[in-house]
């Protein structure tokens, strides 16, 4: 039911600033401006390739509120696209799975997913903008990486066999990516159990159940990189891969959120099926 991650969602102390720094980043334009009753919270919409960023700051008491509080700023939500929002409906109904209509969103009850607060959109094409193609991954870590996936492949009428197990003893986790559409797209959720007392175990350790990062793919690795280094923003790159085929931003540059990036069709190196991750993965067998 689930076609692809559309956007995420991200709690921000000013949303001026933040929809700047995309900007400057990623070449980013805003694309909306309003409210969420819902969420109770004032937002900023950007997009950034064919993907959407909601930035929110609190209107008052509210998840959002609650998140802002005990948090501050970071990574909040992940909203996924389909084809069918009547079948998604009736498929949670059936499912006795709780949630929320605003407009043509679906919001999934919190108590329904482990710490990934989730909206469903219909299907919607965009011309890609900016430096980025698309954001394709929410990573969760979880308690249990196995009940997990049972859980999302109930709610969200996922398709077990799609899934490709996912394992770094560098970054300290096991589990699996839940790929919606292989290999046609590498949309996915990861999910996550860590160890090892690594960056992941202890932001879980702190914060329980929630979301950790996100994903995007661009063409051109070095190029974002220069655009990084031009306006002074922390990033490394990966450890267990070629520079130029992916880095991480440090949250200290996007308002709490740790971000990934990878070359076109690279991360197929660790998502099942290697020979579509072009140059320079030969040989590949680490996550990420």
């Amino acid at each position: 039911m689930l076609s692809y991650v559309d956007r995420i969602q991200l709690v921000v102390s000013d949303r001026k600033a933040a929809t700047e720094t995309w900007q400057r980043y990623f070449d980013a334009v805003v694309v909306g401006q309003d409210e969420s009753r819902f969420l109770n919270a004032h937002r900023t919409t950007v997009q950034a390739g064919d993907s959407l960023v909601e930035f929110l700051e609190p209107a008052g008491e509210g998840p959002v509120g609650d998140f802002a509080a005990r948090w501050r700023t970071g990574l909040y939500g992940v909203g996924f696209a389909t084809e069918d929002m009547l079948q998604v409906a009736r498929h949670l109904d059936s499912h006795k799975v709780r949630f929320t209509r605003e407009g043509d969103v679906l919001f999934v009850a919190l108590t329904e997913t482990d710490g990934m607060p989730t909206t469903i959109v219909p299907t919607t094409r965009r011309e890609p903008v900016g430096l980025l193609s698309h954001v394709y991954e929410v990573t969760n870590p979880v308690r249990d990486w196995q009940d997990t996936a049972a859980r999302y492949t109930r709610v969200f009428g996922l398709d077990p066999t799609r899934f490709s197990p996912i394992k770094s003893s560098l970054y300290g986790y096991t589990g699996t990516l839940t790929l919606f559409d292989p290999p046609a797209r590498l949309d996915r959720i990861e999910i996550t159990q860590t160890s090892g007392g690594g960056a992941m175990d202890r932001f879980f350790q702190k914060r329980g159940p929630s979301l950790y990062m996100c994903y995007a793919e661009t063409p051109d690795v070095s190029g974002l990189a220069e655009r990084l280094k031009e306006h002074g923003a922390r990033f490394a790159a990966a450890e267990d891969a070629p520079a130029e085929s992916g880095l991480f931003i440090h949250p200290s540059a996007l308002e709490g959120m740790l971000m990934g990036i990878s070359r076109t069709n690279y991360a197929w190196a660790w998502s099942g099926r290697p020979e579509l991750a072009g140059e320079g993965a030969e040989g590949f067998r680490g996550g990420h």
